[in-house]
């Protein structure tokens, strides 16, 4: 089994790396470019890098279903097929989005739609969740048609909230998808693992080009399949409430910006620091920048990454002793 996810995380991360690869220089040509607003020329940068996310994760997953077929790698494919059909469906409208610029509203609603094969999935399964010190308690008909579609919906926009910086949202997801496939392992969930560790390998690989100084943006299409992402492996591991955890510092962020209204996360630039514009919190990414009095892009980024590891770590210690 071992040779299988290394098959898999191998043809994830070269397949995300040699798109990026050939994406940097022909999404600026085509004129698929965004600002980068926290530097102080403001370079164009291409944007929708996230495809080759979508591209490297989903290699990974036909490698696993082409192994599942000729070679006796055993999991259950329906699982697999239905959280490939759920996560592409929002990476769709990511793309959609990206290029046409959805309604803030439509794209907070449309991921529901996204969730219809987990739903239908976990009809004809359980209805439970396991919750930590507590164990498994079943939601019943609650978890299926109204749990799932919000649990699908809200992961995967919190994700594409809390962004805009550097290697920030690429870092975050490594660091989720990396503590998500290590509790799939130890608890011998192959679906689980597949999912996380495709991903994982994917953006790792995106990671080299979305670093600071970024050549690539992931775009809503790389950061709304990452939490739709999160969110299916979950599901589908029957680990919920570990997927809850980490997303606290995007829940944090949500509430901060629903309070002012959800306006943009960029920093204002002065001698090679970034500051909350007019000296206001209107995010989360504000608040670490006016707590440190100014921060350079690279360490509000590790910052966030290094506060996502904390909520990681909490998440293994507690479900690993479940």
């Amino acid at each position: 089994m071992l040779f299988y996810y290394i098959a898999i995380v191998l043809v994830s991360f070269l397949t995300t790396y040699i798109l990026s690869h050939f994406l940097v220089p022909r999404l600026k040509r085509f004129g698929l470019v965004g600002r980068d607003m926290n530097k102080p020329d403001r370079p164009e940068v291409g944007e929708m890098g996230g495809i080759a996310i979508v591209a490297g994760f989903t290699a990974g997953l036909l490698l696993a279903i082409f192994f599942d077929s000729f070679f006796g790698f055993d999991f259950n494919l329906v699982y697999v097929l239905a959280a490939i059909i759920a996560i592409h469906s929002v990476s769709f409208m990511g793309i959609v989005d990206d290029l046409l610029d959805i309604p803030q509203w439509l794209k907070a609603l449309l991921p529901l739609l996204a969730a219809i094969p987990l739903v239908a999935l976990k009809a004809a399964g359980s209805t439970a969740m396991t919750i930590p010190f507590i164990g498994l308690v079943d939601f019943g008909i609650f978890y299926i048609i109204v749990l799932i579609p919000i649990g699908v919906a809200v992961a995967s926009n919190l994700t594409n909230m809390l962004a805009g910086f550097n290697g920030m949202e690429t870092g975050m997801g490594v660091v989720i998808f990396s503590a998500i496939s290590l509790l799939a392992l130890m608890k011998g969930s192959v679906e689980m693992a597949l999912i996380s560790l495709s991903m994982l390998a994917a953006l790792l690989a995106f990671l080299r080009f979305n670093i600071y100084p970024a050549r690539i943006f992931p775009g809503d299409v790389g950061n709304l399949t990452i939490g739709a992402a999160l969110a299916t492996a979950v599901i589908v591991g029957n680990l919920e409430s570990a997927g809850a955890i980490l997303m606290v510092p995007y829940i944090i962020d949500f509430f901060i910006k629903a309070y002012n209204r959800f306006p943009k996360s960029f920093g204002e630039y002065r001698d090679g620091k970034l500051y909350p514009p007019d000296g206001k919190i209107k995010g989360l990414v504000h608040f670490v920048m006016k707590m440190f009095n100014g921060m350079n892009e690279q360490n509000l980024v590790l910052f966030f990454v290094g506060l996502e590891a904390i909520f990681a770590i909490a998440v293994l210690v507690i479900f690993l002793k479940v």
